[in-house]
């Protein structure tokens, strides 16, 4: 007696769920890099530009954190915003991109001085787990600079010799 096989389907009930996912994921691992990279880059040419035409609602905290530089607020605040937008045109660009995350996360570790400069401002009541505002502007500098280190780490691998 022959057995007859019937064709099976593509895939199963239970492995397309799977499938599907495996596909998603690998569409985000081509996509997810160069969409981080333009978000950063927008997000740094908006805020740059608002420091640049003083319509940044933290001018006052940039001020009041670089207070020991001996370069007035009304300088320094449209020179920071002039690098943030070259940094975002640069990522929205994709060129030398090494150097630029690299400078930008040095520039969003600045950010953290507000943290010491100004703790009273940053935190409420002094309390280092209670946030104000400012503080949580601030903190969100980790989620950029986590965002930086995955477009670095999606960049390709230098070739050595």
């Amino acid at each position: 007696m022959q057995t007859v096989t019937r064709p099976r389907p593509y895939l199963t009930e239970q492995a397309r769920p799977v499938a599907i996912d495996d596909r998603v994921i690998a569409g985000l691992r081509v996509w997810a890099p160069t969409l981080m990279r333009w978000a950063l880059g927008l997000v740094f040419v908006w805020f740059g530009v608002l420091k640049i035409v003083n319509l940044t609602p933290v001018a006052g905290l940039v001020a009041d954190t670089l207070a020991f530089v001996p370069i007035p607020s009304a300088v320094i605040l449209p020179a920071l915003g002039a690098f943030e937008v070259v940094v975002g045109i640069a990522l929205m660009a994709g060129r030398v991109l090494r150097p630029v995350l690299a400078v930008m996360v040095g520039h969003l570790a600045g950010t953290f001085l507000v943290l010491v400069t100004q703790f009273n401002v940053a935190f409420q009541d002094g309390n280092p787990l209670l946030l104000t505002t400012e503080g949580e502007f601030v903190i969100k500098n980790l989620v950029l600079i986590a965002g930086a280190l995955c477009v670095a780490a999606a960049l390709p691998m230098r070739r050595r010799g």
